[in-house]
């Protein structure tokens, strides 16, 4: 299981190179700082050495002079270290912490393997490949060792996109100051290992964040189902993409659930109250109820004409709208022009496949294109995956790199649409966020190979967690 700091900010290469600056107006030294991100990463490699030999690697940056106290301070500890250097004298900060190591060192080619490796040659910041003899010595050095614990990121990955820039995987990362993009975003999530956060006093602001376990409030002691909120969804052609989502958000939270479509009433559990739509005019007949809280269209809706009308009912509709499943691919290329002048809070849910065929963003990583999206959009979009991104139209981002790999079977994606439903029917600002922490939380609860029904059931424990 991978593992990253929960409600901690993430800030960009650029923030991060700010908030240091920021840092030293401030009157703190480009020295000092140093010593507190190689004492934060030393503590952590004392406490996995557990007395083995270990090899630092320090590259020519700043992240090179971290290493140097790294090392310094295991050696004074009683460690057996060497270091192996990449590049001639270093200057300013990261020199003098060069300068003040009498240990041995060597090059980086000449060096052997130990059981465990620091990884100091490249931190935030890199933007190019990594390649030649320091790539070929990085990947022998990394492979051979036991335990490898980089400094801030893995060397080889792309600060702000998580591009793989020819790295090398590490067994834990220690994250100085701030988690950076790359700690929550594919390929280089999955390379950090366990992501560890040491706050070395940089006063860092963000409007990113990495997702945390939501505060809940019980329902008052005189709710009732409408107060809770009444959430429609929306039926199509395959009514039990359309049921997941309806037991989810009986589960997640509203106090009424509605099933709009032309299955009648016998399937899904007693509770669901079932209302026969046959054509658009029926729901937005339907609709018309001002009770209603959120409305969730697109699981198993199907991509025919039937669909597309309904499609367009739910869009011009006045309450909260949950997009997902077919209800995204129908929108395509179309989703900007379609949604952007709605009034009414909207949420959309792609998958990377999804989000594709809505938006023609670039090559840029998936933090920007959904950041990009979300403000051209004016919807908040849950770009789903192993690394998932909540961007809001007004910039908020939260980013989750926690999910479970046994999330990816059919219909678990229908679930999160249910709750993103229930969790919007108070007119909740966090309810993306609190969707996917109690999916995610869910999937842990249900343990391995569980399919999308088991999913629904651990929700009412994973909510349970937050009250």
């Amino acid at each position: 299981m991978i593992r990253v700091p929960r409600g901690t900010p993430v800030l960009t290469a650029e923030q991060m190179r700010a908030a240091e600056q920021a840092c030293f107006d401030a009157g703190v030294s480009q020295e000092e700082l140093m010593e507190r991100a190689g004492t934060a990463v030393a503590r952590e490699a004392a406490r996995f050495a557990f007395g083995r030999p270990v090899l630092v690697l320090a590259g020519p940056g700043n992240n090179g002079g971290d290493a140097y106290v790294v090392a310094r301070l295991l050696r004074q500890w009683g460690h057996d270290v060497i270091v192996a250097a990449l590049g001639g004298k270093e200057a300013g900060a990261a020199g003098m912490m060069r300068s003040r190591w009498d240990g041995e060192t060597v090059t980086l080619d000449d060096a052997e393997p130990r059981p465990v490796l620091v990884d100091g040659l490249f931190g935030t910041g890199m933007s190019r490949a990594l390649e030649g003899e320091a790539r070929k010595a990085l990947h022998r050095l990394s492979q051979a060792a036991a335990f490898v614990l980089a400094i801030d990121l893995p060397s080889g990955f792309a600060t702000d996109s998580g591009e793989d820039l020819g790295g090398a995987p590490a067994t834990a990362t220690v994250a100085l100051g701030a988690l950076k993009p790359a700690h929550l975003l594919m390929p280089a999530l999955e390379r950090c290992g366990t992501v560890l956060h040491a706050d070395i006093g940089i006063p860092g602001e963000s409007d990113i964040c990495s997702l945390s376990r939501p505060h809940l409030v019980a329902p008052a002691r005189d709710s009732h189902k409408y107060s809770r909120g009444l959430v429609l969804v929306v039926e199509g052609e395959m009514p039990g993409a359309a049921r997941l989502s309806a037991r989810a958000a009986l589960h997640g939270g509203a106090g009424y659930v509605m099933l709009a479509g032309q299955g009648g009433g016998g399937n899904g559990p007693d509770a669901l109250v079932h209302r026969s739509v046959e054509s658009a005019d029926d729901l937005q007949h339907l609709l018309g109820d001002d009770r209603i809280s959120a409305v969730v269209i697109g699981p198993g809706l199907g991509r025919g004409e039937r669909s597309q009308a309904l499609l367009g009912v739910a869009i011009a509709c006045e309450h909260r709208l949950v997009i997902d499943g077919d209800a995204l691919t129908l929108l395509g290329r179309d989703a900007e022009r379609r949604i952007s002048g709605r009034t009414a809070e909207t949420v959309l849910t792609p998958h990377e496949g999804e989000f594709g065929r809505m938006f023609d963003d670039g090559d840029g990583g998936k933090l920007d294109r959904t950041v990009s999206a979300a403000r051209r959009i004016c919807a908040t979009i849950v770009h789903k995956g192993p690394d998932t991104v909540i961007a809001h139209p007004d910039g908020r981002v939260v980013m989750s790199g926690d999910s479970s790999p046994w999330l990816s079977t059919a219909g678990t994606g229908d679930v999160l649409a249910g709750l993103c439903g229930a969790r919007m029917a108070k007119g909740n600002a966090h309810a993306a966020a609190e969707a996917v922490w109690l999916h995610t939380r869910a999937a842990a609860l249900a343990g391995p190979a569980f399919c999308a029904d088991d999913l629904i059931g651990r929700i009412p424990d994973a909510i349970g967690e937050c009250v």
